[in-house]
């Protein structure tokens, strides 16, 4: 998984796996989701991620026990 932040465009990508995009659909206002031919996530966007993310240019990982 990668995540990117574009600070041009203020969106923040978070890629899944690396595919080629078929379809990206704006599941709702913001929030693009990117698929592949078979229909499956490849990534997710988030427009204006600023206004939406605390800091989109740190990202924490964790780990559930």
């Amino acid at each position: 998984m990668k995540v990117i932040y574009d600070k041009a465009t203020d969106t923040l990508t978070v890629i899944f796996r690396e595919a080629v995009i078929a379809e990206s659909d704006e599941d709702k206002p913001g929030i693009v989701l990117d698929y592949d031919d078979d229909g499956q996530i490849v990534s997710m966007e988030i427009l204006d991620a600023s206004r939406t993310v605390k800091d989109p240019e740190r990202v924490d990982f964790s780990r559930v026990a």
